[in-house]
């Protein structure tokens, strides 16, 4: 490794040193020289030339020191970070070009759809217009932040601010990227790792469910409505839309009393896809009351009804569809669900509020965590405790109840 030192014009020092050999392109027409990042340029920004590539000897100069020692040290630092392979080049890349033209395009096809659009909203809306012109390298804890802080107070197109969830779902965004960047060369250490996001204390507030009356008025209500079979089987199942919206007959043994989660319908903008469900565990068997059981007989005998009628029908083997069997879109049923519980004038819920509204009064009535988790799809039991802490209150109590009478039984 070869490095030297010398004193420019304006009195400061400065030092060269070769940290090794990397990919390079060339340009045929006027020999410029841009080193290989990320992604190779297609050709020259100069002069339009084509470029090849090379491998070529790199070094790095850093002016501005007042002394000779303090040159040395720096470039001692930077010899001892080369030698443990620890050295990150210096670079003047943007975030926003980092994000947009590097990040967010080598993830894209490495998540579910709905994943990169999300992160995609946090990038162009929230991270963006804040720290976009900042250099990758020189971005601080201090800044992201401001950000937060920004975000808490404004973050919103119409001027409010977004709940510390949603920052914190920002920070998740921008941690990740940060991350990437380390592990791609680009950065020595995740500045995200010690920002401060807001802390969220508890999920309660960012769900609202009902009661065990209000669902049954709710239910009662649609029995006449075409999607009733929909709404009855997410509430007592507690199955994701998609999940439901994706189940096929083949899924559902009507005789055994279960249907299996194999699959989950996801919205691409007006069509919708096919994949996997949200996680590993979501794989799975979830058994069905006899209530139930009865609604989706009932279902595959309007299914058969529509099909004797309906010329076009098509048959996707789908459990819910539309009126010629087609999927239905997730965005549509959400707003058919908002419309029903508008009718039966009852509190306003998310469709996804039926899987809390499940969850919750699972939990209420005595079920044991561990089977809740698994009827949800969780990872953990910690995570199906830790989303509906709300109803821990009430058991809490009936237990302090059942224990004390076991202990004082006899007075």
């Amino acid at each position: 490794m070869q490095g030297h030192i010398r004193k420019r014009e304006a009195g400061s020092w400065e030092y060269t040193i070769d940290v090794g050999r990397a990919s390079a392109q060339r340009c045929q027409s006027c020999g410029r020289r841009f080193w290989v990042e990320r992604r190779p340029r297609e050709s020259c920004p100069s002069c339009g030339g084509e470029l090849i590539l090379a491998d070529e000897r790199r070094r790095e100069t850093k002016g501005g020191f007042v002394t000779r020692r303090d040159a040395q040290a720096a470039m001692s630092k930077v010899a001892v970070a080369v030698e443990e392979r620890t050295h990150v080049a210096s670079s003047r890349l943007t975030l926003r070009d980092y994000l947009t033209k590097e990040w967010l395009p080598a993830i894209e096809h490495t998540i579910r759809p709905t994943t990169y659009g999300s992160y995609v909203a946090h990038v162009e809306c929230h991270i963006l217009p804040a720290l976009g012109s900042v250099q990758l390298q020189k971005l601080a804890p201090a800044q992201i932040n401001a950000l937060y802080a920004m975000l808490t107070l404004a973050g919103k197109r119409n001027g409010k601010g977004l709940t510390a969830l949603s920052v914190r779902h920002v920070h998740a965004v921008l941690h990740r990227s940060l991350k990437d960047a380390v592990r791609w060369g680009r950065l020595a250490r995740n500045p995200a790792d010690v920002a401060d996001p807001p802390r969220v204390t508890a999920h309660s507030h960012e769900m609202r469910t009902w009661s065990a009356e209000q669902l049954a008025a709710f239910l009662n209500s649609q029995r006449d409505d075409r999607l009733y079979a929909l709404w009855h089987v997410l509430a007592m199942t507690g199955l994701r839309r998609g999940e439901a919206l994706g189940l096929r007959w083949q899924d559902v043994d009507l005789e055994a009393g279960r249907l299996c989660v194999r699959r989950s319908l996801i919205p691409e903008g007006n069509r919708v896809a096919v994949h996997e469900p949200k996680t590993a565990h979501g794989r799975r068997v979830v058994a069905l009351d006899p209530e139930t059981v009865a609604v989706l007989r009932g279902q595959a005998a309007r299914e058969l009804a529509e099909q004797s009628t309906t010329e076009s029908w098509d048959d996707t083997g789908l459990v819910f569809t539309n009126e010629d069997g087609q999927p239905l879109h997730p965005w549509a049923t959400s707003r058919c669900f908002r419309a029903a519980v508008k009718e039966a004038m009852l509190p306003d819920i998310r469709l996804h509020d039926l899987r809390h509204t499940h969850a919750t009064l699972a939990l209420q009535a005595g079920i044991h965590p561990k089977v809740v988790s698994e009827r949800l799809g969780h990872a953990t039991v910690a995570i199906t405790l830790d989303t509906y802490s709300h109803a821990i209150p009430a058991m809490q109590e009936e237990a302090a109840a059942k224990i004390a009478g076991l202990v004082f039984a006899g007075k």
